[in-house]
């Protein structure tokens, strides 16, 4: 009898096209569309720069994801350390020859795209510790070697990330990494350790971080102490959100954003925007359709056959649960405010890219959740 391993690897066209997890894509597709009409706000009703090129990102990325999909979980299995490793290059490309823009310098000119590789690196790191911990017995995790090399292969593009300087993205990644980890199986004691050390070098790591960011720190303890400077942004956010009330001022009607009350609408405070236009019935639309994406992504890779396609499925929803509730709680007043976009939502080509090639994978994880990788 021909078993289910080889019948995966022989599906045709259309069955590879059945195989898709359809209320994924339909998920992934109602926000995009919402995303596009909350551009097309923030550029004040008008289909200007923001709102166009944010239309054609989408449709171009989520067509590139729908192709990628029918690639083997294979594949992305056997090019996992190499694009850990072009990523990684692009980061030092970047630090060194990059675009900058207002004093950070972490952009690539791709002509077609400016592309900020750091955001690449929240995927790459999960696919890096995906194909690692893939072979690696339960035992062995423990072993010094064994925990030396991941937390090196996580440090190295942190420390890359922080000297663009960019605090908020090396935090992003550091979570993502540090989540998939620990969904390998490594022992609880060393995270333990890791954020004693962390607590001891407080001060340190207070030292070498830039006025600005400092000063983003005091603001979040105290908005007021500069509502004309630096916590203007955190106020005027709050102000949006509250104002959106239980249906939101409707489409094209929110004050705080049309009258340009509140900075960076189009990219981390989209869901400011958002609220203020459809409230808190709105809001909750956009966490369901958030909460299904996590929730099949978490099933496809409990269904998934391979290690390696659960844990990056396991570790792409964590990762994705990270940056939306980063970006809320600092939208929200509850963080510091450290530039984390919504994935889907923000404007911004790098992460749409990133975010798509991460669904890509997971897709290619559910066409093929009975393949064998060896």
């Amino acid at each position: 009898m021909l078993n289910r391993v080889q019948y995966s690897d022989q599906l045709t066209f259309f069955q590879k096209l059945r195989s898709f997890d359809f209320i994924l894509l339909s998920c992934i597709l109602t926000i995009g569309v919402i995303s596009c009409f909350s551009m097309y706000s923030t550029d004040g009703g008008e289909l200007l720069y923001h709102s166009k090129s944010h239309t054609i990102r989408f449709i171009i990325f989520f067509t590139m994801m729908i192709c990628l999909s029918f690639f083997s979980i294979r594949f992305w299995h056997s090019i996992g350390y190499l694009f850990y490793i072009v990523v990684l290059i692009s980061l030092v490309w970047a630090s060194m020859y990059g675009i900058s823009s207002s004093g950070s310098q972490r952009w690539i000119n791709l002509y077609f795209i400016n592309l900020q590789p750091s955001e690449l690196m929240k995927i790459g790191i999960i696919i890096f510790f995906a194909k690692y911990y893939h072979r690696s017995q339960i035992e062995d995790l423990n072993k010094f070697i064994n925990v030396l090399i991941p937390l090196t292969v996580l440090i190295v593009p942190i420390m890359l990330v922080v000297t663009q300087p960019d605090l908020g993205t090396s935090i992003l990644i550091a979570l993502t990494g540090l989540s998939v980890i620990w969904l390998a199986g490594l022992n609880i004691k060393y995270f333990v350790y890791s954020l004693l050390t962390f607590l001891i070098s407080m001060p340190f790591i207070i030292s070498l971080l830039k006025p600005y960011q400092k000063l983003r720190i005091l603001t979040f303890f105290d908005p007021d102490r500069d509502p004309l400077g630096a916590g203007y942004q955190i106020i005027q956010s709050k102000i949006a959100v509250g104002s959106g009330g239980l249906t939101g001022k409707g489409f094209l009607k929110g004050t705080q954003s049309y009258l340009e009350f509140l900075p960076e609408k189009h990219t981390d405070f989209i869901f400011t925007l958002y609220s203020e236009e459809h409230g808190f019935v709105g809001s909750v639309i956009l966490l369901l359709l958030y909460a299904v994406i996590i929730f099949r992504v978490t099933k496809i890779g409990s269904d998934s056959r391979s290690f390696f396609a659960k844990l990056f499925c396991y570790g792409f929803a964590i990762a994705i649960f990270i940056y939306i509730s980063v970006n809320m709680c600092m939208v929200l007043g509850l963080l510091p405010i450290v530039g984390s976009p919504l994935p889907i939502m923000s404007y911004g080509g790098s992460s749409m890219l990133a975010t798509m090639i991460g669904f890509s994978i997971v897709m290619s994880a559910k066409i093929y959740q009975k393949q064998h990788i060896s």
